[in-house]
C-alpha cells in the first residue's frame, strides 16, 4: 500500500477539519496517510519541539511514495510551499489539490514555481481518480 504525504496549513479548525476529511477520503481509496497534525504535532517535550515536528516531517516526506498538498487561498502556505520544495528535490510526485477558484490573473493559478512542481487538481474526486491511477503505474 502506497504512502501519500498530506501537506496542507493547519492553524484554524477549518482546516484542521478539511485536512481530515481529506485524509479519510484518500484512506478510503486506499492509501496509508501521514497527516502532520495528527502524526508530528503531538509533541509534548517542550525544548525540542521544533526539531522534533521538523524531523517527523522530514522524514515522512522522505518515506512517502506520494505527496498531496492543499495549495487553497491566495497564497500557498508557507509551510506547505516548503514541504512542496523538499518533495520536488527528491523527486516524488506531488499533486496539489486547488478547490478555490481565485488566479493570479496572466501568472496563473498559483505561484509558478509551485504550479511547475506539482500537477494541480480542482477537486477530490479528480485528486483521487489522479491517485488511483498512480497507483496502476
Amino acid at each position: 500500500m502506497r504512502t501519500i504525504y498530506l501537506a496542507a496549513p493547519l492553524f484554524s479548525e477549518a482546516e484542521l477539519d478539511f485536512n481530515r476529511m481529506l485524509r479519510d477520503e484518500i484512506k478510503s481509496s486506499g492509501f496509508n496517510v501521514f497527516l502532520p497534525q495528527e502524526d508530528s504535532n503531538n509533541v509534548k517535550d517542550r525544548d525540542d519541539r521544533q526539531l522534533i515536528i521538523f524531523s517527523k516531517n522530514e522524514a515522512a516526506i522522505k518515506n512517502s511514495d506520494i505527496i498531496v498538498a492543499v495549495v487553497d487561498g491566495a497564497d500557498v502556505d508557507s509551510g506547505t510551499a516548503w514541504e512542496i520544495g523538499y518533495a520536488y528535490a527528491l523527486g516524488k510526485p506531488i499533486l496539489g489539490l486547488r478547490t478555490d477558484f481565485r488566479t493570479l490573473g496572466i501568472e496563473g493559478t498559483v505561484n509558478l514555481m509551485i504550479e511547475r512542481s506539482a500537477e494541480l487538481c480542482v477537486s477530490i474526486p479528480e485528486l483521487l481518480n489522479r491517485l488511483k491511477s498512480m497507483e496502476e503505474l
